[in-house]
């Protein structure tokens, strides 16, 4: 009985594998055929021809979200399922202390404990509205190999464990519903290497019944620790299979990509995805774009994104920032440190005023609940914006991005080094015939706009009007060679980033 048990199992397995091959297969294939109508091909030189999509130029500000069974320690990051079999992390010693050995209770362990039961997907959309976003990107899949979608790649997903849902799928209903624009981001290139340190010690990780969520756990630099180990053909099919079922499953018009894809071998995988996904938009009759950090792709490819960081001056081709609310984590934490609304919103108008866009994170609870403080800072750049937008949404970018004392620190994973933005901190967007002068802080009795002298970039132009966005106060005001000079109103008309609305002839 024992031997017919055996053979029996081992039969499934070879079925289920076959099953898997085909479906990896066919979602290849049709990558394939799809690239091969075009327009755009498999090559840098095609896809350098591509263009940001319109409603992205426009839209300036979008809502990022990292949720998934690592909300549910709450401890350190959302990288804990990595570093809990780390010996060396903090995490480590908590997962030890707080819920016993990873042998016996290994991060497969907290799926059960998520079970999304408050997660109620138009409440969250609705919120993103009021908060003055136009698109939404939840986390896909992170590092940690668990599908927040229904994926067709592996049984080990919130649609099929957990809380036995399609987090993605519903999400995209009530975020279009919204009329906001869906968006998804894979972390799946980094899970070649991201529980390897299960490897090495008596782990969940090396039980082969767990291999659907743990594997392939491979090192992740190479023998000498010189350089990242390199994924093998059937991880980038894999890669390439998932990614195009997010595509034809939800029709994202964003795809937003971590880091770890600039590793040599997915280059030709790259090529593949973006025709592809391109290739649909075009079907679709929708803009799409692709995000990607540090050098993975050519810079008129796709779209750059800056973890937790900017540029110090205007940027040719459009690009984003990616950062979070929470000062510690993506994910869910219990002891999170918040930004304030004030340096968002001044981030937020730095940015665009260098061509950029914002795509600010929040991290829910297990049971899909949105912590209250992050709540009360979308909902208060959401009043910003109901008065200020327009010198946001739809704007471009001015002759010189702004001016003033302090010092923007350019690059990834400065948002905790930056200092205070002051009154005299300027930033300019533009509109048809309107500039749009922004004081990052209350510039006192009176503002002085440099840049903005007759002698200056607007030497071409005439001032007719200027006003201040959210006061009826009629402003005194006059423009040398050297400055343009407002006197301020005797009320502040918002909390934070005061908005000149001026008029040119």
């Amino acid at each position: 009985m024992r031997k017919l048990a055996i053979a029996a199992a081992m039969s499934a397995l070879v079925c289920a594998a076959q099953t898997y091959d085909h479906r990896v297969a066919t979602a290849l294939a049709t990558v394939d055929q799809t690239v091969a109508k075009g327009p755009f091909a498999a090559t840098w030189e095609s896809l350098s021809r591509y263009n940001a999509a319109a409603w992205y130029l426009d839209a300036k500000f979008g809502i990022f979200i990292h949720w998934g069974v690592y909300s549910v320690p709450a401890f350190g990051s959302e990288w804990y399922p990595r570093n809990m079999y780390q010996a060396d992390q903090p995490e480590f010693q908590h997962h030890l202390q707080t819920f016993g050995p990873q042998l016996d209770f290994g991060y497969k362990n907290f799926i059960p404990r998520f079970k999304a039961e408050n997660f109620q997907p138009a409440e969250w959309a609705a919120l993103f509205r009021q908060a003055g976003a136009k698109y939404v990107v939840p986390v896909a899949e992170h590092h940690d190999g668990f599908p927040m979608y229904d994926c067709s790649f592996t049984d080990w997903s919130a649609a099929k464990m957990g809380p036995h849902r399609d987090v993605v799928g519903e999400l995209a209903k009530a975020v279009r519903a919204e009329g906001l624009i869906l968006g998804v981001s894979s972390h799946r290139a980094e899970h070649w290497w991201f529980f390897d340190g299960g490897r090495k010690f008596d782990s969940d990780v090396q039980d082969p019944k767990n291999a659907g969520l743990y594997a392939p756990a491979h090192p992740e630099k190479t023998a000498d620790g010189r350089s990242e180990s390199q994924p093998d053909e059937a991880f980038l099919n894999d890669w390439l299979a998932r990614t195009a079922e997010l595509v034809e499953k939800y029709r994202p018009q964003l795809v937003w990509f971590d880091w770890w894809i600039e590793q040599p071998v997915f280059q030709p995988y790259l090529k593949r995805f973006a025709a592809f996904y391109y290739n649909r938009g075009a079907t679709w009759n929708k803009g799409v774009a692709i995000n990607y950090k540090n050098q993975s792709f050519p810079a008129h490819a796709a779209v750059l994104d800056i973890e937790r960081g900017k540029f110090d001056k205007v940027r040719g081709e459009f690009w984003q920032t990616d950062t979070s609310i929470g000062l510690k984590s993506w994910g869910y934490i219990e002891d999170e440190r918040f930004r304030t609304a004030d340096s968002l919103v001044d981030d937020l108008v730095d940015i665009v005023s260098k061509n950029g866009t914002l795509l600010l994170n929040i991290g829910p609870r297990p049971d899909g609940t949105i912590p209250e403080q992050a709540q009360s800072i979308l909902l208060a750049i959401g009043r910003w914006l109901a008065v200020n937008g327009e010198a946001i949404y739809g704007t471009r970018p001015f002759q010189v991005y702004g001016e003033g004392p302090t010092e923007v620190l350019a690059g990834g994973f400065t948002d905790d080094k930056s200092k205070p933005f002051t009154g005299q901190d300027i930033r300019y967007t533009t509109k048809g015939n309107t500039l749009y002068a922004i004081a990052l802080d209350w510039p006192g009795t009176q503002l002085t706009a440099k840049a903005l002298g007759s002698n200056g970039p607007l030497k071409a132009h005439k001032i007719r009007s200027v006003r201040m966005l959210g006061s009826d106060a009629k402003l005194k005001w006059k423009q040398t060679g050297d400055a343009l000079t407002v006197v301020s109103p005797s009320q502040k008309s918002g909390e934070f980033a005061f908005v000149y609305r001026i008029e040119l002839e």
